[in-house]
């Protein structure tokens, strides 16, 4: 698993980089690998609206979206399972009034 960075730390790289520092040489100094590096720099880009592709915050919502769903579907699935427990697991007709 990658060691997580701050997103200070991410910001600080990807400006040293866009002053005119050589990425190959901040990511050293940083102790970076250099294509974790392009990657932020990429994202940046991509964030900044300089290149096609999807926005980390978008991304962040994306996956709470995801988590979400998830987490409803697991409750379904255990009202699913409580109502067979229950014999309530066969649909009643429509209009029924039981």
């Amino acid at each position: 698993m990658p060691r997580p960075y701050p997103p200070e730390f991410r910001a600080r790289a990807v400006a040293l980089v866009r002053a005119g520092t050589q990425a190959k040489q901040t990511a050293v100094e940083l102790g970076v690998h250099p294509v974790t590096l392009s990657k932020w720099l990429r994202q940046d880009d991509v964030d900044n609206g300089r290149r096609p592709g999807t926005p980390s915050s978008e991304s962040a919502e994306l996956r709470a979206a995801r988590r979400r769903i998830r987490e409803l579907e697991t409750e379904l699935g255990i009202v699913r399972q409580a109502a067979k427990f229950l014999g309530e697991d066969t649909p009643r007709p429509k209009g029924s009034t039981r």
